[in-house]
């Protein structure tokens, strides 16, 4: 999978499928959830998970190949500073608890972002989960963690300045030589961005590879998203008409030649 060419959007028209074969999604509404219910925000945080391995589970059941969270982003550390070191005990014991689970089943993890910030222990359980299922054919779950679109965008540009200095100083840096030192590189672009909770941003997510990802907002918390919330998601995507800078009259006409090759 990690030798695969993945075209950008902006260059040429990728295959357009009935499942979205890269879906990114925003989990948002945990502290909201918990607060509803008179709880913590961690008892949030807590079900929060609960609901990760419900949606990791139907993609891989739908034939998602692709499913990136966002974890923690790089702004997150704003919070305050116990539920921030919550969300920390949490992401260890996923890491300590889950990654075997994942293996089983045949999904490779990776996970993006600044990894400096985190404890050792943290990071040498990211590397171990990686290193353990790099071989699995299943579905890709990265998790963003600790992850920005800028700093990725950032930290593209100076891998590619250390590579190609000559390019970076005449300036003649294409797309297609910076798109390679994106965290994502290995994927394709989102087809489908979800966000739950009602609110309708994408929060510094994946700025550069979302340039035609189609987005979903809704206002279903995520501890309550489940597989139907997501079949509901991907309704909504089958609806709408992917024409990456053509005209509706020339999306008809391709689907018309496609038809007539097949048959």
């Amino acid at each position: 999978m990690s030798a695969a060419r993945h075209p950008s959007s902006t260059l040429e028209i990728p295959q357009a499928t009935a499942v979205p074969r890269h879906v990114a999604i925003i989990m948002d509404g945990n502290g909201r959830w918990a607060r509803e219910r008179r709880l913590p925000r961690f008892a949030g945080h807590r079900r929060g998970i609960e609901a990760v391995r419900t949606v990791v589970r139907a993609c891989a059941e739908r034939g998602v190949a692709y499913l990136t969270l966002f974890a923690f982003s790089s702004e997150n550390w704003r919070r305050p500073p116990d539920e921030v070191a919550l969300l920390m005990q949490l992401f260890l014991a996923a890491l300590e608890n889950e990654v075997a689970k994942l293996h089983r089943n045949g999904i490779r993890l990776k996970v993006i972002g600044d990894r400096s910030a985190f404890a050792p222990r943290i990071q040498r359980l990211i590397a171990e989960g990686e290193a353990l299922t790099a071989a699995n054919r299943g579905l890709t779950l990265t998790i963003a963690a600790n992850y920005g679109g800028r700093w990725d965008i950032l930290q593209a540009l100076g891998r590619l300045a250390a590579a190609d200095p000559a390019a970076v100083a005449r300036g003649a840096v294409r797309e297609e030589d910076l798109a390679p030192y994106l965290s994502t590189a290995y994927a394709p672009e989102p087809d489908l961005l979800i966000r739950t909770g009602g609110e309708q941003r994408i929060s510094n997510f994946l700025l550069w590879q979302m340039a035609y990802t189609e987005f979903y907002f809704t206002d279903t918390l995520w501890p309550d998203f489940d597989a139907a919330a997501l079949d509901a998601a991907f309704a909504s995507y089958r609806r709408r008409e992917r024409r990456f800078g053509r005209t509706s009259e020339q999306l008809e006409e391709a689907r018309a030649a496609a038809a007539g090759t097949a048959a």
